[in-house]
């Protein structure tokens, strides 16, 4: 058998699904036995304020570790995309993608930072964290400035 599941969505027309619980994340054998470190960085991540119904906008940041999986970018893409009209909080939406990464991939290590652009002149930068970094494991900074007109 190949080290690559069966990818319905790679290089398939695949619509937006409608909701996070909808998404499909695909996965792929990881060709590494040794320890590294991938990086996911969304800029221009977008939910909905289950409150008001406007458009909160964040930066997010993956690092993880994989073990016997990666996540397939392109599914991965249509996941964050399917929170668009997908109404929770800032906590809600940043821990939910760390543990549905963790509940499909099951990696040795995942962190996220979820850097929320502010509405109500409040930012809110919200960090999760799985497992603990294998030794020796390089983790660079995430890069993102504390705020002062992230752009």
């Amino acid at each position: 058998m190949s080290r690559y599941n069966k990818l319905d969505q790679l290089g398939a027309d695949s619509p937006l699904p409608s909701s996070p619980d909808e998404a499909v994340l695909e996965r792929v054998a990881n060709p590494c036995s040794e320890p590294y470190m991938v990086r996911l960085v969304a800029p221009e991540f977008t939910s909905i304020c289950p409150v008001t119904g406007q458009p909160d906008f964040a930066h997010l940041v993956v690092d993880y570790c994989p073990d016997e999986w990666i996540v397939e970018s392109k599914a991965f893409k249509l996941f964050l995309g399917s929170y668009r009209n997908h109404g929770d909080f800032h906590e809600a939406c940043t821990t939910g993608i760390a543990q549905r990464l963790v509940r499909e991939i099951a990696p040795k290590w995942l962190r996220i930072g979820g850097y929320w652009y502010p509405r109500g002149g409040i930012p809110i930068d919200v960090f999760y964290q799985f497992g603990t970094p294998p030794k020796g494991l390089w983790i660079p900074d995430q890069g993102v400035p504390p705020y002062r007109g992230r752009g």
